[in-house]
């Protein structure tokens, strides 16, 4: 299975940048048609503060699914230390892409490289005992990311990789957070992409006509986080620009 990059099917200019000619999300002009303020106008500020992060004197972990060239991951990072958090606490957030392009352009312009961090990572070839993720949880003795960010992402595995990279997808992020923001793409979006890229000329999806995961896309995600993954739903903090639902979830408690 390949990895994700944080995608999009708005408009962009010229058959080089549109959103069919990367089936795997990596758009090297994202945040040119769909910028960060798009997110953040929906995210508090006091979220880490709300979350109870920052109190204990380790840092507070963050993760970042897909995270393009970073733009994102810079202002969120800025958004959320609006409301500074307790003395002894750090916030530390760490960004991975399939696309090593991509990363790069982040890694050349990181402003905080000593609290954020960026590497090129497939997600679903990092499993148990081969985990760059893992390691990064053991350097900061932590068990958990604090929060995980996964934003416009579900759907590019989907539509490679079917029905069980999806619900893999989700089990994983599950499996290392303790809360996970989730933004999944709504299913007229998969019809988008898919007639995108027949009309470049290019190999339908792989997997588009076999999918028996369809239609309300985010409720599918909530119904196997909160059956399969033991998490719940704590808060919706509304839909995007292009309608779609920021969900956050938190490990249910023992």
């Amino acid at each position: 299975m390949a990895a994700l990059a944080r995608g999009s099917e708005g408009a962009a200019a010229g058959k080089a940048d549109e959103p069919g000619a990367a089936p795997h999300g990596n758009f090297i002009n994202y945040y040119t048609f769909n910028p960060p303020e798009n997110r953040l106008t929906l995210i508090p500020a006091t979220l880490l503060q709300d979350l109870g992060c920052g109190h204990s004197g380790r840092a507070t972990l963050m993760l970042d699914v897909g995270c393009n060239s970073g733009e994102l991951s810079f202002a969120l990072y800025k958004h959320l230390l609006k409301k500074p958090q307790s003395e002894d606490g750090t916030l530390r957030l760490l960004g991975f892409d399939l696309d090593e392009n991509l990363i790069q352009r982040a890694q050349q312009a990181n402003p905080l490289p000593q609290n954020i961090s960026f590497i090129p990572l497939d997600i679903t070839k990092d499993t148990p005992g081969h985990s760059q993720l893992e390691d990064y949880l053991k350097q900061h003795s932590c068990s958990h990311f604090h929060l995980c960010l996964c934003l416009a992402v579900t759907m590019w595995v989907h539509l490679n990789h079917g029905d069980s990279a999806l619900l893999e997808l989700l089990s994983r992020l599950a499996s290392i957070s303790q809360h996970l923001l989730l933004e999944a793409q709504p299913w007229k979006c998969y019809r988008s992409a898919a007639r995108r890229l027949r009309k470049l000329g290019c190999s339908d999806f792989d997997h588009f006509k076999m999918l028996r995961i369809r239609g309300d896309m985010a409720g599918h995600a909530r119904e196997h986080l909160e059956r399969r993954c033991g998490m719940e739903l704590v808060q919706s903090f509304g839909s995007t620009t292009w309608d779609r639902q920021l969900l956050l979830f938190r490990r249910k408690k023992d």
